[in-house]
């Protein structure tokens, strides 16, 4: 499996901390904006580490490491 970045954890951490924020109100485009932002940082930077090759793995693995951390403890 592919091997992210730091940053690239840390961009989606900070689209995953917007989302829960933006979703826990009534809908805003001012509300979702950060989320928005935050989510396209996010996939410009997955497409920059993967150069083209193995993006969704990549994806695949940051999410990973995200939202599931427990699953590489072990």
């Amino acid at each position: 499996m592919a091997n992210p970045s730091d940053e690239l954890i840390q961009l989606y951490r900070v689209a995953v901390e917007a989302q829960t924020k933006a979703t826990a109100e009534p809908y805003t485009e001012e509300g979702w904006a950060p989320w928005l932002a935050a989510a396209e940082a996010f996939q410009r930077a997955v497409t920059e580490e993967a150069g083209g090759e193995g993006r969704a793995k990549l994806e695949q693995a940051v999410k990973k490491a995200v939202l599931w951390p427990e699953a590489d403890a072990g």
